[in-house]
């Protein structure tokens, strides 16, 4: 065991061991027969323990949890492992109802374990866990929350609570892992999205987003970038129907695969497997297919690139929602690629290039993991080792054999896949980017082209995906940028103040200038107080507020405020103008800061 392996372990341990100590505080606390214990794994950041409780803990709370802990630690009990019949393990348990379902479930004749604390608690636990409670005494944590939880995550049973706690090493990687943590939630996307005017939800539609005027120019101006991209590298983008009937999702495996993920418009009689069933769809797979179908294709044709950014719905558990993060509608960034199986390896690299160009516009950087055949895989065995052959060598040949990740059983039902984790300022990784190899869904409907020596050949099919899904990616760029996009995605680029009423002519000959040359601007022509109308564009972190007056009126330039408060005093309308139109053309990050 290696030095970065052994110290894995020993948080595990110590986080785990915590664990046990959160829920000796908890029954001390409240009383034993007044506590129900579930279960309390660690995580990344700490750990958590479920508890059915005689009341709702509250913040107030916390402290009293955590000097509990403290105390508990300090009388440095030993710890202590015992191997227990099922038998004896339910009789132990007596009372305690979610520790005797889970003994229940295991097989008659396991030998279980359970760790003592000092002699007055034990939990059921597989362990490892420390020697003597002394052994914490290093280590730093604090109560974080209290939510609610379902027993075995079924929302049919039992209500718990779920207190989560961080746990680390010592107080210093606790202070900066708070540090972090702070960071996080004043960039929370839930809170600037609102804030900002971008987007906004309504309990009338869960999960699907209202983009508002604001957010909708930002959301505009991204698909801009994209389309641009996709142009120079051959792809034709389509639109397709939002629903289509159930025998479109059967021919493609979705139904039989995906069908409690979808919204059902069922036949008649609500009979959701009627010949006139409809769904509205999750994936865009079968449409693009639809659009190749219309036409027999030569090998010269291929690749056939289908770019598509239509609205897709996917049904989730409504405590699974997470503002933009999982949605149940958005838009995904799709192209489905026909390829000839020689092609695969230039279309793959090709598609790794575009996601490194619109990911290094961003400031984003990427790795690659691959993603092997699920237990529901669809099809036959031989294709899939095919197909996983295929992208090994590719990610072999990039990256050298063994520089990235396998992810075994994570492929899509159809197919295995490349993942692209992507890496934002705080240094979260995100699963955004995916490149699908399929050769099943060709096989389902049965397409062809014509092959150089007349024969009908079988395309194969890459599902890829630079963004995923958008809505997520906008959630991390508000949360990368701070609210504070760069001026080529903000979704006003500009806002004018005139100083008073006389000086609206001149605003809007600003305005006009500025729009001519697609700059997005904003002017307040209202009669109230410039500070105020300033606020109002600081407020919405507009990247340049201009303010007009007298001056600048009668010499035709502008006095402009950047993000940050720097000042350009006396620019020419003319070279102010060219300088925004020059930030769009680059997709700069940073604003430029001087009219020289």
């Amino acid at each position: 065991m290696d030095k970065e392996e052994y110290r894995a372990y020993y948080t595990s341990v110590y986080r785990h061991s915590l664990a046990h100590i959160l829920a000796k505080a908890v029954m001390e606390m409240f009383g034993r027969e007044n506590v129900q214990i579930a279960i309390g794994p660690q995580i990344a950041d700490g750990f958590y323990y479920d508890f059915e409780l005689p009341r709702n803990l509250t913040n107030d709370d916390f402290a009293t949890i955590e000097n509990k802990m403290h105390e508990i630690i300090k009388r440095r009990e030993e710890w202590r492992e015992v191997e227990m019949t099922k038998e004896e393990a339910k009789a132990l348990f007596a009372g305690q109802r979610f520790k005797q379902e889970l003994i229940d479930d295991l097989p008659e004749d396991e030998r279980l374990t359970v760790y003592y604390t000092g002699d007055d608690f034990y939990d059921l636990c597989r362990g490892p866990h420390i020697s003597n409670s002394q052994e914490l005494m290093g280590a730093a944590f604090q109560v974080r929350s209290v939510s609610g939880a379902y027993w075995r995550g079924d929302e049919n049973r039992d209500r718990l609570q779920r207190v989560y706690c961080y746990a680390f090493e010592n107080k210093n990687d606790l202070k900066a892992h708070l540090a972090f943590i702070k960071e996080a939630l004043e960039r929370d996307h839930k809170k600037l999205g609102p804030q900002l005017d971008l987007f906004m939800f309504d309990e009338t539609a869960p999960g699907m987003p209202y983009w508002l005027p604001r957010g909708w120019k930002m959301y505009n101006a991204l698909l801009e970038f994209w389309r641009g991209i996709h142009e120079e590298h051959g792809y034709q983008e389509i639109s397709a129907p939002v629903i289509n009937n159930r025998k479109l999702w059967v021919t493609s495996g979705h139904w039989g695969h995906y069908r409690d993920n979808m919204f059902l418009v069922p036949g008649e009689g609500g009979d959701i497997e009627a010949a006139d069933t409809f769904a509205a769809k999750p994936m865009n797979c079968p449409n693009a297919i639809m659009v190749y179908q219309r036409d027999l294709h030569s090998y010269r044709d291929l690749p056939v690139r289908i770019s598509q950014v239509d609205v897709i719905h996917r049904k989730e558990k409504s405590g699974e929602l997470n503002g933009l993060f999982r949605v149940q509608e958005f838009r995904q960034d799709d192209a489905h690629i026909l390829v000839t199986e020689d092609q695969i390896a230039s279309e793959i690299d090709d598609i790794m290039s575009i996601a490194t160009e619109i990911y290094g516009q961003l400031g984003l950087t990427y790795r690659a993991e691959l993603s092997t055949r699920p237990d529901d895989f669809m099809g036959d065995i031989e294709v899939w080792n095919q197909a996983e052959a295929s992208l090994k060598a590719i990610l072999d040949s990039k990256y050298g054999e063994g520089n990235y990740e396998i992810n075994e059983g994570d492929g899509a039902f159809y197919g295995p896949k490349i993942d692209l984790q992507m890496k934002d300022c705080l240094g979260r990784e995100w699963q955004m980017g995916t490149i699908q190899l399929d050769f099943q869904l060709p096989l389902n409907f049965d397409l062809k082209y014509i092959a150089p020596d007349g024969s009908q050949q079988r395309p194969v099919m890459i599902h890829r995906a630079i963004f995923g899904s958008l809505e997520r990616f906008m959630g991390i760029l508000i949360e990368n940028f701070k609210g504070q996009f760069p001026f080529w995605l903000s979704p006003y680029q500009v806002g004018i103040v005139p100083i008073r009423p006389e000086h609206n002519a001149y605003a809007k000959e600003v305005q006009d200038a500025l729009r001519a040359a697609g700059i997005r601007v904003e002017t307040d022509f209202d009669d109230k107080n410039m500070k105020e109308k300033i606020k109002q564009f600081h407020n919405y972190r507009d990247p340049y507020i201009v303010v007009v007056g007298d001056r600048e009126a009668e010499e035709k330039t502008v006095a402009v405020t950047l993000r940050g408060n720097k000042k350009m005093n006396g620019v020419p309308l003319d070279k102010f103008v060219a300088i925004c139109a020059a930030m769009n053309r680059a997709r700069t990050l940073e604003l430029t800061e001087s009219a020289e």
